[in-house]
């Protein structure tokens, strides 16, 4: 949308904000299009103005991909000066290819990591190896700090919430500095969850992960995938806006704030974007926060 290259921050005043001492973060996907990778690099560039705690990238399965990852995390790292995380999963790596990716990203100044099981591929066999294995292996290769994935809603695997829970306590305890939770839409959810955490000995930050609706049909396909439940009334919302798109991010906006507003009086201070590599509702959100004004 171009006229966000229009909005000149100075002139609107964020003073009546109160969202004081918070970390914002993002998560963008990799691309090996030379037209979107450069379009990718400008949105970080102009997302860095508000000095997010950390940029992470998605993590690609095959050989190829992972290459694009890393490549990917350099290039953010050097064009923005953020701190920029890669993703690793192991569902498709030997753990003597995890040892090579991660002494690669070490030697590169790269000392942090998400840690994922990942998705398996159509019919692929599955193997005994989950992201608890990997968070170990990781700390034994050097003192990564390392953030894993919780589920507020619950893993759609698990046995249980209350077994995924406990997965979730001994990837902690095998040394994850806190996790990054799937995007939800009910911040009652997350805020059980998080209190569940607590209850359990889980003493580290659990960051909520949101995601900013652009397209409904796309969070339909997410959410039949993911376990994540869509309040009707959203659905009611988006009907009849397929060809509306200013409206559909004005939408967009209002719901990823009022949750944001609601996460926040309840102490929440970590907030996690799922961008999909869209700058259309993710830029005027850190402005409402007014994370420059509190930074400078």
């Amino acid at each position: 949308m171009n006229y966000l290259n229009d909005i000149h921050l100075e002139k609107i005043n964020t003073s009546l904000l109160d969202f004081k001492n918070i970390n914002i973060s993002c998560e963008f996907f990799p691309s090996s299009n030379k037209k979107n990778f450069d379009k990718l690099l400008s949105i970080t560039k102009r997302l860095s103005f508000f000095n997010p705690f950390f940029f992470s990238v998605t993590y690609g399965a095959n050989s190829g991909e992972r290459n694009l990852t890393r490549d990917t995390v350099l290039s953010i790292k050097k064009n923005t000066k953020i701190k920029t995380i890669p993703h690793l999963t192991c569902v498709d790596l030997t753990f003597g290819q995890i040892q090579k990716i991660a002494e690669n990203y070490w030697n590169n100044g790269i000392k942090s990591i998400i840690a994922l099981r990942g998705d398996y591929p159509i019919n692929a066999i599955k193997k005994d190896i989950y992201a608890l294995d990997l968070v170990c292996f990781l700390k034994k290769i050097a003192n990564f700090k390392i953030f894993v994935a919780a589920y507020p809603e619950v893993h759609p695997e698990a046995k249980s919430a209350h077994f995924d829970l406990i997965n979730l306590k001994k990837k902690i305890d095998a040394g994850a500095i806190g996790a990054i939770t799937q995007f939800f839409f009910d911040a009652d959810k997350f805020l059980f969850f998080r209190d569940l955490c607590v209850a359990n000995g889980i003493n580290k930050k659990i960051i909520p992960g949101i995601l900013p609706i652009l397209d409904i049909h796309q969070l339909k396909r997410f959410s039949s995938l993911t376990n994540v439940y869509i309040p009707k009334y959203i659905l009611n919302m988006y009907e009849g806006l397929d060809n509306d798109p200013i409206t559909r991010s004005m939408l967009g906006f209002s719901i990823a704030i009022d949750m944001l507003k609601k996460l926040y009086n309840e102490g929440v201070r970590d907030f996690h974007f799922y961008t999909l590599n869209k700058l259309e509702i993710i830029y005027p959100i850190f402005h409402f926060l007014g994370s420059y004004y509190k930074l400078m």
